[in-house]
């Protein structure tokens, strides 16, 4: 079977190009309809509307050089300014818009490795030290500009351990930073005392609201008991908060803000050797689509304070009522104690597998993450959720007996995938294995991985993976005990020199 796809020689009808767009999106989960739980963040088919409308306005524009479209330079600036304001910024706070949060996040981490050189040039090594549960947007920062990577336990709480922060800075260390929330439980870590070791370090310090920047603030003003988590705290230097997430503007549009330009002018590039002519880049990208910047715009604009804090209360409302719901249906428990508006849960008892629980509610229609350390099922709620609360918490309930009666289920399908995946000891077996399904994802056919045939346990499946389902438990088992008495010992020597 060839691989070749040609550019029709003649155009095709736009109506019939429209009809296989419509025929072709059928296969997609219905998020509309409030049955998908992660990737899109909608409000109604009015706002949809206007997000196209506005959108469209600026389709062709291109932010690439703002001295000719000043409309989009405008439009950046007020965005820019409304969300210092909303995050409690100074007349001095800056920022950019960005294609998206890990965009934002790459240019908090690049501004800090510029910074460090020209404030620290003895560091060679540069270190970036964060909690565990940081997005992975931090680490890949990290590997694309040569920084080493230093993640930390948590608390029991999910929430960052400030002493085991602490601890981890160190000469090298060009950046530190905490989540308002962190995605994987929905919790703020104690930015306030991570902020202040930073700034007594004099070390940059940034938060990552990505997903929290336009929730947190309005939360506060309904009275939820919100941690402080912004610019009222002196040692946050920086900020990432995506427009495109509860900000509920057209992908993609986030920002980065700084506390002042002396952070900020490190993010940029400046060229002026280039045959081209001199090239300056506030961002990543050289193109920057003005649809997007437009939408943000507008959206703000739209939807003001009013707007957000009543979409505030109505998602804060129904995230509550699925945590309570959740947390009714025997064993079935949410992890930690969410401040917003996400949550993830698990399975307490060790013979019911979360996984197989979630491979059951997508075949019914549901679509969510799941997660590791620990299994578990992740949601981020909408305020169209309230509508699917009841089918989804009905599903939830049955879904739960239909896998307690089929413990096979767990070795089956994409619960034994990522089960198997969770107990290989040696990750790098397992990134191995997702560099083969990404090739096959982007490789000439585009197929999509077959993870119940070609990744479980079966004749069909590489010999690696064969020993990791045969042998990953033992090995784990073994860890865990290594673990065990690394903890007796250094609990002892605690004792001992209780003052180290």
């Amino acid at each position: 079977m060839s691989n070749e796809i040609r550019i029709p020689a003649k155009g095709r009808d736009i109506n019939e190009i429209f009809k296989e767009m419509d025929a072709i999106k059928e296969h997609d989960f219905k998020w509309k309809a409030g049955r998908v739980f992660c990737l899109t963040y909608p409000l109604d088919d009015a706002h949809h509307e206007f997000l196209k409308d506005s959108y469209g306005k600026f389709i062709s524009e291109n932010f690439l050089n703002p001295m000719a479209f000043k409309s989009l330079k405008k439009m950046e600036r007020e965005v820019v300014r409304m969300s210092c304001s909303l995050m409690h910024g100074s007349e001095t706070s800056v920022g950019t818009m960005t294609s998206g949060g890990t965009e934002s996040i790459l240019m908090a981490v690049k501004a800090a490795r510029e910074l460090a050189k020209k404030k620290k040039p003895w560091i060679l090594k540069p270190e970036l030290v964060c909690p565990e549960s940081a997005h992975v947007a931090f680490e890949k920062a990290c590997k694309y500009f040569g920084v080493k990577y230093v993640p930390v336990k948590l608390d029991d709480d999910y929430r960052a351990n400030v002493k085991a922060m602490k601890k981890a800075v160190g000469i090298n260390t060009i950046m530190m930073m905490g989540s308002a929330p962190q995605y994987p439980q929905g919790v703020i870590d104690p930015i306030e005392e991570l902020a202040a070791y930073a700034m007594k370090k004099n070390i940059p310090f940034h938060v990552d609201g990505c997903v929290g920047g336009f929730m947190l603030p309005w939360l506060e003003k309904i009275g939820e008991p919100i941690p402080l988590w912004d610019f009222r705290i002196p040692g946050v230097t920086s900020i990432s908060a995506d427009l495109h997430k509860y900000g509920f503007a057209a992908k993609g549009a986030s920002v980065i803000l700084y506390k002042s330009m002396d952070y900020m002018k490190h993010q940029f590039f400046i060229t002026t050797d280039w045959s081209g002519g001199i090239y300056a880049s506030p961002n990543l990208p050289g193109t920057r689509p003005g649809g997007a910047i437009a939408a943000a715009w507008g959206t703000l604009n739209k939807l003001g304070e009013e707007g957000y804090i009543e979409y505030a209360k109505k998602t804060i409302s129904v995230a509550k009522d699925f945590k309570t719901r959740i947390n009714q249906i025997e064993p079935l428990e949410v992890l930690g104690n969410p401040h917003a508006t996400l949550l993830a849960f698990k399975s307490t008892d060790k013979d019911l597998s979360i996984l197989a629980i979630a491979d059951h509610m997508i075949s019914k229609g549901w679509w969510f993450d799941r997660q590791q350390n620990p299994a578990s099922i992740h949601m981020t709620v909408m305020p169209n959720h309230r509508d699917s609360l009841e089918d989804f918490v009905k599903d939830l309930a049955e879904t739960v007996e239909y896998v307690r009666a089929r413990p096979e289920l767990a070795k089956s399908g994409d619960a034994a995938m990522y089960g198997m995946m969770a107990k290989i000891p040696a990750r790098g077996l397992v990134k191995k294995s997702v560099e083969k399904v990404m090739e096959s994802m982007w490789g000439p056919t585009g197929e999509l991985p077959d993870f119940e045939n070609g990744m479980g346990s079966d004749e069909s499946s590489p010999l690696w993976m064969k020993l990791a389902d045969k042998y990953g438990p033992v090995a784990m088992e073994a860890l865990e005990k290594m673990d065990d008495v690394k903890t007796k010992v250094k609990h002892e020597i605690d004792k001992i020199n209780p003052l180290k």
